[in-house]
């Protein structure tokens, strides 16, 4: 099982440079992948500092060189087409081929209802099939002619081509997240290449590792291309029973190991000082 390290895009005193800093310490600390949220505000009254996901990833890509580097996750649904295209083919190539995507609908109405977004999850989950349908196709570099319920792309006589292609092949591998249980993120996430799964009550447990890989070899079949599953959890660098955790839920299913450092675990409390210092501990501490 590999490990992987996930960061809120916000947080007071956080910026495009410290996400970068914090990627070079994630990779010199043995990490495998380095994630960084995807929101427009943060989960507290402002003003916080929030940081653009695929900015302070370019920033990353170009202070590391081995460590995996993705959105945990990006909501398609708020943004378009052609420019996931471009940015995502940008960084991956930025990077020589070390982007993951992870993809959901969103949630709450901040993001949403309250900016003239789709306010209704069921049709954020369409525009999020149509928009990994059509993404893929946009990766090849061929002539892409789409109309489809929520997107367009063509006129006369013309197709969008958005060349270059990725550097990996086929498709940059995309990772969908969705509570558990659920039904419907696990079938859209057995048609892609991940499943980044979470719970909304409680701690992430090993029998969730086991139900959810399940059910995926279920819907995938035993002729499947690997499938990486990455669950969440929260271990202290210095505790030496985290072994034994990662262990057994490895030994469930699980192909990575997602450290979740946010500022609640720490204590954190509304208009309290964020926790930037004991953050960078457990990332430096490593899996």
């Amino acid at each position: 099982m590999r490990s992987a390290v996930s960061v809120p895009c916000f947080g007071n005193g956080i910026d495009a440079a410290l996400v970068a800093d914090w990627a070079v310490a994630a990779e010199a600390a043995g990490w495998e992948a380095f994630f960084l949220w995807d929101h427009l505000f943060a989960f507290a009254p402002g003003p916080v500092e929030v940081v653009d996901p695929w900015i302070a990833l370019t920033a990353a890509a170009v202070a590391t060189s081995r460590i995996r580097l993705g959105t945990m996750v990006t909501p398609l649904p708020r943004r378009r087409p052609l420019v996931v295209a471009r940015q995502s083919v940008t960084l991956d190539r930025l990077s020589q081929g070390r982007l993951v995507l992870g993809v959901g609908i969103g949630a709450g109405p901040f993001e949403w209802d309250y900016c003239g977004e789709e306010p209704d999850p069921t049709v954020r989950g369409d525009m999020l099939d149509e928009h990994l349908e059509l993404l893929a196709r946009l990766w090849t570099g061929q002539p892409v002619r789409h109309d489809g319920r929520h997107y367009r792309i063509g006129g006369p006589d013309w197709s969008a081509v958005c060349f270059p292609p990725p550097v990996q092949q086929p498709r940059i591998p995309v990772w969908v997240g969705g509570t558990w249980p659920g039904g419907r993120p696990l079938r859209r996430a057995a048609r892609w290449d991940g499943m980044a799964p979470m719970r909304l009550d409680g701690r992430w447990e090993v029998a969730d590792t086991a139900a959810v890989a399940s059910r995926i070899a279920g819907l995938r079949g035993p002729d499947a291309a690997p499938f990486d599953l990455a669950v969440p959890g929260e271990t202290d660098g210095g505790d030496p029973t985290r072994l034994q955790r990662y262990a057994a839920h490895r030994d469930a299913g699980a192909t990575w190991w997602v450290e979740a450092v946010h500022p609640w675990r720490y204590g954190w409390v509304e208009g309290g000082r964020w926790p930037l210092a004991a953050m960078r501990e457990r990332i430096e501490a490593g899996p």
